[in-house]
């Protein structure tokens, strides 16, 4: 095989050994799509709190009823994304439609007017919400059904995963080496906001051109209530989402949290954007650990490994005295390190557990099941701020406040480090023994890749298909 991708008209799908024309040309959209993440999550929670002067609980329910509209519009745009069939692709026409809607949203979310509100915060972030998973789902989508073996798709996650990281740091740099303490003039995020609208077209037009449409592997479509009934029954996908959300919860209470831990509880307000920065840079670094320890015991094997030492290293946060920077940004670094097994290894373990519905269910539906994960995701995160936010505040933690009671500097420790240990330890529980390995997931695209009923992309997008 090699380097150089087939055209991008004809259906194809790759083993182990993905073209790295191809899997640079997928993975490129995940640069302005991470810097829309991290800022909504961190960054934009403080803006608009201490430059806008919204409140700590009000930020909070708004990213919560934002997270509750996702409960709706995943799994609708996943649904449509598995039935959407057009010449051009179902994977990629509704990655392209999407990205306008993106762009323009992020942009006006993170350029807010000096009297943006509640209700402004509120639709705009609604809408980015749309437009994001309208963009993902059919990008995770591809990228599982495009790549079709246990190994390579781990290859394929960790290299989307590793240009999301570089979005992150980039949605890192950007707004602290501008500034967004004043909502005057093009501020940190605004330049932010406007690199985005910029690069997510023009990144995602590249994707669409150069990445092929994968083969499908339906071979009868799948009533609604017998698809969620095969959902169900997908046994290790429900065990497979049930660790990653708490995990996620795991991982968003400290994202959350950050920046507040950082300037208020170790005083360092200058050092929170080199600190993240040094953070996601040691993630990144950390991807091709994930991989070449997942290929020596496995994935989530190597996924719990990560996930327990990473809390030993976490432990001694609340810990630490005032002005302990160069502990803190050891400890960035070696919880950052593993901060790249929790993006690359269970986004391949969920391309994994589809193939468990194909086989079952005679529909490749990649999409509902993304846009299970994407939900998965947004809700951890949104309930770790709606629940965190208002617990801080009960304790009397005031971001607008020059100086801090310390109950409430104390229970802003204990939140930010404590609380995600138990919550990881339980994941490990979940998914220390998690059946689907490499032998059962091969024995899986055997029975799958043999039918002689399959029918591929092609096929799946004629008229006489619908």
């Amino acid at each position: 095989m090699t380097g150089r991708a087939p055209s991008a008209s004809a259906a194809s799908s790759y083993g182990d050994r993905l073209p790295l024309s191809v899997l640079a040309a997928y993975a490129l959209p995940g640069i302005p799509l991470a810097a829309l993440t991290l800022p909504l999550y961190v960054l934009v929670p403080t803006f608009y709190t201490e430059t806008l002067g919204l409140s700590l609980a009000t930020v909070g329910y708004i990213l919560l009823l934002t997270r509750m509209f996702d409960a709706l519009n995943d799994p609708l745009v996943g649904w449509f994304a598995d039935h959407f069939r057009p010449r051009f692709g179902r994977r990629r026409a509704l990655f392209a439609f999407s990205l306008p809607l993106t762009a323009i949203a992020g942009f006006m979310l993170f350029w807010p007017p000096q009297d943006a509100g509640a209700f402004y915060l509120l639709g705009w972030g609604m809408t980015l919400s749309l437009g994001y998973t309208a963009s993902l789902i059919p990008l995770t989508a591809w990228g599982a059904e495009l790549s079709t073996t246990y190994r390579g798709r781990s290859r394929l996650a960790g290299w989307r995963e590793g240009f999301i990281l570089t979005g992150t740091l980039i949605a890192i740099a950007l707004p602290f080496s501008i500034g967004f303490s004043s909502s005057e003039g093009v501020h940190g995020l605004a330049a932010l906001a406007i690199a985005i609208a910029l690069t997510l077209p023009l990144f995602g037009a590249i994707t669409v051109i150069f990445v092929p449409e994968p083969v499908e592997h339906t071979r009868q479509r799948v009533a609604l209530r017998a698809g969620l009934v095969h959902i169900a029954d997908n046994r290790p996908f429900v065990r497979l989402i049930a660790a990653y959300f708490v995990n996620g919860l795991a991982n968003g209470i400290p994202a959350t949290l950050f920046l507040y831990f950082v300037s208020e509880r170790l005083a360092l307000p200058e050092a929170r954007g080199p600190l993240l920065f040094i953070y996601f840079l040691s993630g990144i670094a950390g991807v091709p650990l994930a991989l070449r320890l997942a290929d020596r015991i496995g994935k989530h094997r190597a996924w719990c490994y990560a996930m327990l030492t990473n809390c030993a290293f976490f432990v001694a946060a609340p810990l630490l005295p005032e002005g302990a920077l160069y502990l803190f940004g050891a400890m960035c670094v070696a919880t950052g390190l593993f901060l790249g097994f929790d993006l690359s290894l269970p986004a391949s373990i969920q391309a994994d557990v589809v193939d468990v519905d194909t086989a079952a269910s005679g529909e490749q539906r990649s999409g509902i099941y993304f846009a299970a994960w994407s939900l998965t995701t947004k809700l951890s995160l949104a309930v770790g701020a709606g629940l965190i936010f208002p617990a801080l505040a009960l304790f009397g933690f005031d971001p607008q406040s020059s100086s801090q009671e310390g109950s409430a500097l104390l229970a802003l420790a204990l939140l930010y480090a404590w609380v995600p240990i138990a919550l990881k330890l339980v994941a490990v529980a979940i998914m220390w023994n998690f059946p689907l390995d490499e032998a059962e997931h091969g024995r899986l695209r055997s029975s799958i890749e043999a039918d002689p009923q399959i029918n591929r992309a092609a096929d799946s997008a004629s008229p006489s298909r619908g």
